[in-house]
């Protein structure tokens, strides 16, 4: 049995947290995400997936539950695979963030060991959980994962041997599938 991991991101978030860091605070998905998850899940549930898991936040369980259910597969929530922990920051505007850290944010690329945006969770903490959470899917076959940003870059960047300082330009866009041979 080959493993094949499919990571999806979430799809667009509810209209009232747009422009706000919203990492591990859950909220539902907006019309316009409920529409885009209803049509990934389609293409999704196509694929010989055998299992599906998501992060325990209702924006990624709507459309883990909608592939599992269409697939007729197993559904696990994991919160390995949550957003990072943005501590003091959650629920803020990034432009409010901005105007009172200037580019402390950047941080958590240039100092991912040290670095806890608001309190919360370094880069390499998120890393370090989304590796494990990584590793406990080695042997299930085709995995389906619906995840968010911070944690599909980190499972990609340590599957391309990149270091955390390269994190960004792993993250994928909202509903996007990364498919990873494990």
């Amino acid at each position: 049995m080959s493993d094949t991991l499919l990571l999806v991101r979430h799809t667009e978030v509810a209209r009232a947290w747009a422009g706000r860091c919203y990492g591990q605070s859950d909220m539902g998905l907006s019309r316009a995400g409920a529409r885009a998850a209803a049509d990934l899940a389609a293409r999704l549930a196509a694929q010989p997936i055998a299992l599906v898991v998501h992060s325990d936040l209702r924006r990624a369980a709507a459309l883990a539950t909608r592939v599992a259910r269409r697939a007729g597969v197993p559904v696990h929530a994991d919160p390995h695979w949550r957003e990072r922990d943005f501590g003091r920051w959650e629920g803020r505007r990034w432009t409010a963030l901005y105007r009172e850290t200037g580019v402390l944010m950047d941080r958590m690329l240039t100092d991912p060991h040290g670095f806890a945006p608001g309190g919360g969770e370094t880069s390499a903490a998120l890393a370090a959980r989304a590796e494990a959470a990584l590793r406990a899917l080695q042997g299930r076959g085709t995995v389906l994962v619906v995840s968010h940003g911070g944690p599909i870059a980190a499972a990609r960047a340590a599957h391309a041997g990149a270091p955390l300082t390269e994190l960004a330009r792993f993250i994928p866009a909202l509903g996007e599938i990364v498919r990873l041979a494990l």
